[in-house]
């Protein structure tokens, strides 16, 4: 996911009225559903950034073959992005009047999408998807009652660590809870000479925002309610104030030990005994040290305080409210997030598929932080929840660095945020 918008990408995508004013005519909900009728030939156009790599074009250019055997009077070209790019892919082509037939994106963005009109209702019912799908990952393709976007597949993050290390210290279990995992993390920090050697849980390596995001739903807290938010409730300071102590208490890690998009983390090279991270660690271990998963040397845990937590995020599908083929661009979606391509999407990415068929696959079997994840679904939460929260989300790393950093409290922190996420809110999209 993108860490930071540029000015014109936000401008573009967070205020596209000027493209209704400019006769895209974006209606103020969604489009309508699909109708019946209008198949036959077509040229859709097709926003993804999870094939990106040399790997997924090829196999998406190979799944494509087999939708064009049921389709065959459709093409499809197709626009290979990265997340970092994807903002300003959507807003330079819906500002420009020329939106993808068929859009991929991630979890929390539909809701400013639909308030833009730039989605068609797909017309599929809350009960026909969860038939497929996990009913947590279903859940942030509606809104107000609709579908506009199916699951392809899904990233969380969750408590991983590193059984060896904790056996050397004579630990046989993961942390139980947050209060746990500090104390035990404690206990597993390695300083020589006032440097740290050894981080007892590395919470740096993640993205901030996806790391206190876990951490606060398992405090119990959440991001909004009735609209508002509210993740300046007891429950959340209580959350950053776990990382504040984790950083400036109790020294556990270091700010600078390590950061977000490391090569190889510190707890695939042994310089921390666990970490709040993204399943996708799972790849990175088999490639810089498998001797780490032949030897079982590493697995995941659930962040519980208050109740069990794991966030997650992922890729979507959906359909332009403008498609001028409605019914092949249906089809395209349909198929992206069917039990065909999800488990081979997933499985180039390191991630989860989306589908509850491929619970039980091979690849799923193999790799043990993903199967921790598709076990644990039903504890899952999403970020997002409010038409403006594309915005928002780039407040969170300022906030929460500044109470890491010890500019402000953990409290004051969240309460400018939360003050700064009101006049968001209030000024709108």
């Amino acid at each position: 996911m993108r860490t930071r918008t540029s000015p014109l990408s936000r401008r573009r995508l967070l205020g596209l009225g000027a493209a209704a004013a400019a006769g895209t005519a974006l209606s103020a909900c969604g489009g309508p559903a699909p109708q019946e009728g209008g198949g036959g030939d077509a040229s859709l156009r097709l926003l993804t950034p999870i094939f990106d790599r040399a790997d997924g074009q090829k196999l998406l250019t190979s799944l494509l073959a087999d939708f064009k055997k049921d389709h065959p009077g459709v093409s499809v070209q197709v626009d290979y992005t990265e997340y970092g790019k994807l903002n300003e892919k959507l807003a330079t082509s819906i500002v420009g009047g020329r939106p993808y037939d068929v859009m991929l994106m991630g979890v929390g963005w539909i809701p400013p999408f639909v308030e833009k009109g730039v989605l068609a209702d797909l017309g599929t019912s809350r009960s026909e998807l969860e038939r497929l799908y996990n009913p947590r990952v279903v859940e942030p393709g509606i809104y107000d009652g609709k579908t506009y976007a199916r699951p392809i597949l899904l990233d969380t993050r969750m408590g991983i660590y590193r059984k060896d290390i904790l056996a050397e210290a004579g630990i046989g279990a993961p942390p139980r809870d947050l209060a746990e995992l500090k104390e035990m993390a404690k206990e597993l920090t390695v300083r020589e000479g006032g440097k740290l050697k050894r981080a007892g849980v590395d919470i740096l390596s993640n993205d901030l925002r996806q790391t206190f995001l876990p951490v606060m739903w398992a405090y119990g807290g959440d991001l909004f309610a009735d609209g508002k938010p509210v993740f300046d409730s007891d429950q959340a300071v209580d959350a950053l104030q776990w990382m504040v102590d984790i950083i400036r208490t109790d020294k556990i890690e270091d700010y600078g030990f390590t950061q977000k998009g490391a090569v190889v983390a510190p707890l695939v090279q042994g310089r921390a005994a666990m970490m709040i991270g993204h399943n996708d660690m799972w790849r990175q271990i088999s490639e810089s040290a498998p001797e780490l998963i032949a030897e079982d040397k590493v697995a995941g845990f659930m962040l519980s305080q208050q109740r069990p937590a794991l966030f997650q995020g992922g890729t979507l599908a959906t359909m332009s409210s403008k498609t001028q083929h409605p019914e092949q661009a249906k089809a395209l979606v349909e198929f992206l997030s069917g039990e065909e391509v999800s488990p081979q999407a997933a499985e180039q990415r390191g991630n989860i598929p989306a589908v509850l068929a491929a619970a039980d696959s091979e690849y799923v079997k193999s790799n043990k932080l993903v199967s921790f994840a598709v076990d644990n679904l039903d504890h899952a939460f999403s970020e997002g929840g409010v038409p403006t929260w594309l915005e928002i989300r780039e407040e969170f790393k300022p906030a929460l660095e500044s109470a890491l950093l010890g500019s402000s409290s953990a409290a004051d922190a969240l309460r400018g945020l939360a003050d700064t996420a009101e006049g968001i809110i209030a000024k709108g999209a």
